[in-house]
């Protein structure tokens, strides 16, 4: 989605308290709708990294330097080989156009190529970690690449590729001869796009507030839009958020309340709504409610429908992790990419099950998380403030309407106001909770939330990481929180962009998981407004560094091209090989390329001359066939 910061969605007009205004004890907590449980534990003081034990080398590689060139960068003893970028077929069969450099490529063609911008992805192996399955989804489109002659003059036509071009893909991809290929044809090949239908479950499926004139039963939405983060569930489906939606449509002049505190715009930043009326609020309104859900996928079934999971709440979703408790139930954290909003966590009420009787695990599970507990996280000094029961007294008719506006639902509890919380993570060995703040340079501005403990820098340039446990279980209602670094650089004259990091410099990081050995990767996503000048001009392109959290190391271990995000990571179950996301390589300041010089910042990974830069998954593999990151 459109990343240039100072557009970023910003609408909590609530009047909730920030945490600094209720951290007196310092008791933090995730709150039950219509309950309120207090929290016990203090922050830990800021002195560098923040770290959970003694030393450790677990960082076994030599860090690069800062990249600048428009190329991806891996340390020595790697190879980095693209595969599957954006336009090549996923291998459907009897439907398999080649792409074309010119984007002369029709809308058909999109329906069956991999998407634009790759983001989140995970490997689902059919044979070890030499054959499986790569689900991946697309956030956004960049139409200045997408058509011949851009952006001007759209139409449905253009509308209908550019639809074609979000949503998700499957594809399967074997070792040969030491390197990645698709195999295609194959029968798990898959798009989804905005044409597939999604099945509605959970509390607010067939609410009145999700019925449309296309769907009066409000259970089927075609399509999902601006999927960003992504996991791999226990019992081995894909879920995936649906995050800065609001900028598709279209409110008119006269928004109501509801799509004010949604970020509605006035008219939608790829004109869909003036070529296909779902997206004109004023003509659908309720079409709205139907974007902003995690959505799940079963990619080992190509007929599987896939499903938007209302009970876990409607939001500027980045993505959604799961935990599992000791009594086997899942615990789906997530939380939303816009400035001053939530965190939030889930809490099934059933166990996970195991496959068997004609099933398997994913379908056993099908229903798992349609029951179960949403909380949001407040940071509370004593148990009572901003204590609001979400009952119709409330202004809600029923929990349906509840998990649709599950914003205002937050607001009327208080629920804590966070800087863009982007990723999160779950320390395998650990059991502590990480999430990427990325930034927010209207903290502390005029009329906005001042710093806090948990954001503790006004104008937020350059993020920080948080971290909790909760207390006994993944489903306490109490955790111990500090925050693990504060990214920046100490050359920097501005003591809010110095940052504390132990190691390798970096700014936003945006992207994070744990591998198998306990090491934490962060991938980092500065704008092209940002990157190159300032207070980021010697932190150079976006990377990818890997954090021993115990000695609160940083070593950079892959920068991309120019004006890429570095997003996105799968390891093989040997983590022998790594996948990473390389997108919008080339991205420019205004987030819609120039049809005339689609090479302007970039041309990576093809470099060829009469080519378009293309967002690309990357096989990183170690020369010797080791693991990654020893």
């Amino acid at each position: 989605m459109a990343k240039d910061f100072s557009e970023m969605e910003d609408s909590n007009r609530s009047s909730n308290r920030s945490i600094h205004e209720v951290i007196e004890t310092s008791r933090r907590a995730f709150l039950k709708s219509g309950a309120v449980v207090s929290l016990a534990s203090v922050m830990a003081p800021l002195a560098g990294c923040a770290v959970l034990s003694g030393p450790s080398n677990k960082l076994g590689f030599k860090p690069i330097p800062v990249g600048m060139g428009d190329k991806l960068v891996v340390p020595e003893g790697y190879t980095a080989i693209p595969l599957a970028p954006w336009g090549e077929p996923v291998g459907i069969a009897g439907r398999m156009p080649a792409f074309k450099m010119d984007a002369s490529n029709t809308a058909e063609d999109q329906a069956v190529q991999m998407g634009m911008h790759h983001d989140g992805l995970e490997f689902f192996p059919l044979q070890g970690s030499s054959r499986g399955l790569l689900a991946i989804n697309h956030e956004y489109t960049d139409d200045g690449l997408l058509h011949v002659g851009g952006f001007n003059q759209m139409n449905p036509e253009k509308v209908r590729k550019a639809q074609n071009a979000h949503g998700l893909s499957v594809i399967e991809i074997e070792m040969k001869n030491g390197q990645w290929d698709m195999v295609r044809p194959s029968p798990y090949a898959r798009r989804v796009t905005l044409s597939t239908p999604f099945r509605v479950a959970g509390p607010a499926a067939g609410h009145a507030l999700m019925r449309t004139s296309a769907d009066p039963q409000g259970v089927t939405v075609l399509g999902t839009l601006n999927n960003c983060a992504s996991s791999k569930t226990p019992w081995g489906t894909y879920l995936s958020g649906e995050e800065n939606f609001a900028f598709y449509f279209g409110a008119g002049d006269k928004p109501t309340k509801d799509q004010q505190r949604w970020g509605a715009p006035k008219s939608g930043f790829y004109a869909w709504d003036k070529h296909d009326p779902r997206f004109d609020l004023q003509k659908n309104p309720n079409e709205l409610h139907r974007f902003g859900w995690v959505v799940e996928l079963d990619p080992m079934d190509p007929n599987s429908t896939p499903v938007k999971r209302t009970a876990l709440g409607r939001a500027a979703h980045e993505g959604a992790w799961v935990g599992v408790t000791k009594d086997g139930r899942a615990v789906v954290y997530s939380g939303e990419d816009a400035r001053f909003e939530y965190i939030y966590k889930f809490v099934s009420r059933d166990k996970i099950k195991q496959a068997g009787n004609g099933l398997t695990q994913a379908q056993a599970n099908q229903d798992l998380l349609d029951h179960g507990v949403l909380h949001v996280a407040r940071f509370d000094a004593d148990g009572k403030d901003g204590q609001g029961p979400l009952t119709s007294a409330n202004g809600f008719a029923d929990q349906g309407e509840v998990l649709i506006k599950s914003r205002q639902a937050s607001d009327l509890l208080g629920a804590t106001k966070m800087d863009r919380p982007e990723w999160l993570t779950i320390d395998p060995q650990s059991g502590w909770v990480y999430c990427t703040l990325t930034n927010n340079s209207q903290r502390g501005t005029a009329g906005k939330p001042g710093v806090d403990a948990a954001n503790p820098r006004a104008n937020n340039v350059m993020g920080q990481i948080i971290r909790w446990k909760d207390a006994n279980d993944f489903d306490g209602l109490s955790f111990d929180w500090n925050l693990l670094v504060m990214a920046g650089d100490p050359a920097n004259q501005r003591p809010e962009a110095k940052g504390n990091i132990k190691g390798d410099i970096y700014a936003c990081p945006d992207g994070i998981t744990f591998d198998k050995q306990g090491v934490l990767w962060i991938q980092t996503d500065a704008h092209a407004t940002q990157m190159y000048k300032g207070e980021l001009a010697r932190i150079g392109n976006n990377q990818m560094l890997a954090c021993d959290t115990a000695t609160g190391e940083t070593r950079r271990f892959l920068t991309g091209p120019t004006n890429c995000e570095v997003t996105g990571v799968a390891f093989t179950p040997d983590s022998t090989t790594m996948f990473v996301s390389i997108q919008h390589p080339g991205e420019t300041p205004s987030d819609r390329s120039d049809p005339a010089n689609p090479t302007q910042y970039s041309n990576w990974p093809d470099y060829a001359p009469n080519g378009r830069p293309r967002s690309s998954l990357v096989a990183i593999r170690k020369m010797d066939g080791g693991i990654i990151g020893s």
